[in-house]
């Protein structure tokens, strides 16, 4: 049971970077904006560094997974992380500026919560073994 969480826990992480990434590509290609604002652009873009970093070793983390299991798990803790403060930064931005749209809210809540979830379900079977 454990183990078919945790390869669970794998494939929504998969996702979860993969559009991580489509986000990144759609805002290089102009298709996503956070709008016209220069201040909102160049905070937008700050987090460009983690969030890749996020979603390269989340990406090399699942490569490495059934080759590597122990380094494997310890890749996916760092990229939970570095994805958790990425969501958590973007809404603490959005609660100071009291801007509530959901649009921003429900993705960088998702990005806040699944890491939360997926390390319980990591350390739970981790502590099963």
């Amino acid at each position: 049971m454990a183990d078919a969480r945790f390869a669970r826990t794998k494939r929504i992480m998969l996702l979860t970077d993969l559009g991580f990434l489509a986000y990144w590509v759609a805002t290089a290609l102009g298709a996503v904006t956070v709008g016209t604002d220069p201040f909102l652009q160049q905070w937008n873009w700050s987090f460009l560094g983690l969030d890749l970093a996020a979603i390269g070793i989340g990406l090399a983390s699942l490569a490495v997974a059934h080759r590597q299991p122990p380094l494997a798990e310890r890749m996916m803790l760092v990229s939970l992380t570095a994805t958790a403060a990425a969501g958590l930064m973007a809404l603490n931005f959005y609660l100071v500026r009291c801007d509530f749209d959901p649009a921003w809210w429900i993705p960088n809540a998702w990005l806040l919560l699944f890491p939360g979830v997926a390390m319980t379900v990591m350390m739970v079977n981790s502590a099963t073994r």
